[in-house]
Order: C-alpha cells, then sequence, then structure tokens
C-alpha cells in the first residue's frame, strides 16, 4: 500500500475544504443509498438513450436535437466544417453544462444539482464511448427514430425527477425567480439549432431536425403526466383520517365542506377538494382505500389552475 506524498495530502485537503465550505458533503451523506440507486438507474438509462439518439441517428442524418445537445452538435459541427479541427459532441455538451451546474447550485437545490451533475456526466461518457453508427441515410427515417429514442429517454427522466441539465436549469432559475412559467428559452435555443442546420447543411436539413424536435416532445409528453394536474372531490365520512393522509403522504392541500348532505338517506358527511398529478394518481387510489373504503370519489382530468401549486418537490 503506497503513501500519499506531500501534494496528494495538500490536494486531500483542499478539495476537503472547498467541499465543505459548499455544502457538497453534507448534501452528498443526506442522501440516502436508496434514492442514489434509483436516481443513478435513471441517470444511466437516460444517458445511453440520449447516445444511441445522437450516435445511431442524429449525427449520421445531419439532423439536430433540442436543447444544449443539439446546441453542442452544432458547436461541433462549426468547428469540423468551418475551423477544420474535430471537437466532439461530448465535450462540448459537458462544457456548456458546467457554468449551468454552478447556476443550478446556487438557485435551485443541492440535491437537485447533484443528481443534473451525475446525469450530465454519465451522457457525456456514453456519447463519447458509443461508436457511431450509420443505420440509414434517410435523413427522415434519422429525424423520427431519432425524436423517439430521445423522447423516451427524457420522458424516462422525468419520471423520475432527474434533469438532463441544459434549458431545464435555466427555466427552472427563472420560474423560481419570477414565478411564472418560462418556455421562450428552449423556443430561442432550438430557433438558434434550426437556423445553423439550415446554413450548414441546407434548410430541408432545419425541417427534419423540428420533424425530431416534434417528434421528441410528443413522446416526453406521453410518458411524463406529472404536469397534468387533476381535480378529486372525496365525499367520506372520515375526513380528519382521509386529510391526514394525503398531506403527509402526498404533500397535497385539501379543502374541507363540512354538513354536506346526501340526498338518498339523509346521510351528514364531508366534502374534500384536493389537487394530485397525473403521475400521483395510483397513490392516490390505493391511499384512498386505505383511508376510506366507502368513501365515493369522482375525479376530472387536465384540469387548470390558476394560484400556487408547487409540481418541482424535491429539488432542493
Amino acid at each position: 500500500m503506497s503513501k500519499k506524498t506531500p501534494i496528494q495530502k495538500k490536494l486531500n485537503y483542499y478539495l476537503n475544504r472547498l467541499a465543505k465550505r459548499y455544502g457538497l458533503l453534507k448534501t452528498v451523506r443526506s442522501i440516502s443509498r436508496e434514492k442514489y440507486a434509483e436516481k443513478i438507474s435513471a441517470s444511466l438509462f437516460y444517458g445511453l438513450l440520449s447516445a444511441i439518439a445522437v450516435n445511431f441517428f442524429f449525427q449520421p442524418g445531419h439532423v439536430y436535437s433540442s436543447g444544449v445537445t443539439g446546441l453542442a452538435q452544432i458547436i461541433s459541427s462549426v468547428a469540423e466544417h468551418h475551423f477544420g479541427f474535430n471537437l466532439p459532441v461530448s465535450i462540448v455538451f459537458y462544457a456548456i453544462n458546467l457554468p449551468l451546474l454552478v447556476l443550478a447550485w446556487r438557485s435551485i437545490g443541492h440535491k437537485f444539482t447533484v443528481f443534473t451533475f451525475i446525469t450530465v456526466t454519465l451522457s457525456s461518457v456514453f456519447i463519447q464511448i458509443v461508436p457511431q453508427v450509420t443505420l440509414t441515410t434517410d435523413p427522415i427515417i434519422n429525424a423520427i427514430f431519432g425524436g423517439l429514442v430521445m423522447g423516451v429517454g427524457i420522458g424516462y427522466g422525468l419520471m423520475n425527477n432527474i434533469s438532463s441539465g441544459g434549458t431545464d436549469i435555466v427555466s427552472l432559475t427563472l420560474r423560481r425567480k419570477t414565478g411564472r412559467e418560462v418556455g421562450n428559452i428552449s423556443l430561442m435555443v432550438n430557433g438558434v439549432i434550426m437556423v445553423f442546420a439550415g446554413l450548414l447543411f441546407g434548410w430541408k436539413y432545419a425541417l427534419y431536425s423540428m420533424v425530431t424536435i416534434f417528434v421528441s416532445s410528443r413522446v416526453t409528453n406521453a410518458l411524463y403526466t406529472k404536469q397534468k394536474k387533476m381535480q378529486a372531490m372525496i365525499v367520506t365520512s372520515r375526513p380528519e383520517k382521509v386529510t391526514k393522509v394525503i398531506h403527509r403522504r402526498l404533500g397535497r392541500g385539501v379543502t374541507l365542506i363540512n354538513e354536506a348532505e346526501g340526498t338518498y338517506n339523509g346521510e351528514k358527511k364531508a366534502i374534500l377538494l384536493t389537487i394530485i398529478t397525473r403521475a400521483e394518481f395510483a397513490d392516490f387510489k390505493y391511499l384512498m382505500k386505505k383511508a376510506d373504503p366507502s368513501a365515493f370519489i369522482s375525479v376530472a382530468e387536465n384540469v387548470q389552475i390558476i394560484g400556487r401549486f408547487e409540481d418541482d418537490k424535491g429539488t432542493r
């Protein structure tokens, strides 16, 4: 067993001081092993699918993805075609995300940043090591299947509350600062990607990239249902127990209406109103059966919310 040199000891000392100063060690230790396993498996899956999409479909077909991945492709193409040197997509992708990770650490949350860093790192590694394979030279097929694979990866990642970095970080930061939904950032980045795709390879390739972005977004929306809101109306004779379960297990608020009367038998009951996400619906049904099996529940899908509703819990 080799002893550490003085330089290694000094390096470890300064790294530990830096980690303690910014709360990195505290954050890492506060995350359970189960959470690590869940998030890292999701990050691995996303990283592998993003690498397959980039190296099997996007790069061979000169088709560009959305967000930072597409921006990294553009920069890599400009470096190769106009400056004559090879700049790997994986390196550019990682370089763009590093300052955004610093922003996320300061503005969004430490745990969020740790898992986003893991996802970005794994994605970069997979994009670098997965070989580029030309399955077909037809750009429309590359656009459709690349968008499909990327959409599955993004949707699965969002289902497991992981972020791939990039425009997600900027949008979340602005939403926390302003309280508004921010969609213009992704729109601007994707617009730049379309323009450069048209200038570099011809405008038909810009259209193919639009197909990719459309397919990817549709697949992501189909998989990721957390943004879809549902309103549940619960008629129950056990309002205290049901309310406690919703508060503790789902973390949602409840509106209580007392002294409701059924016209069939005149029994006095309470009406509870709560808003949940589509992703929470299965847990909600299970909890309601446990709390009050005789409760009458009606659920309205895709309701519009005006006011405060927290759907990005757990990013801190």
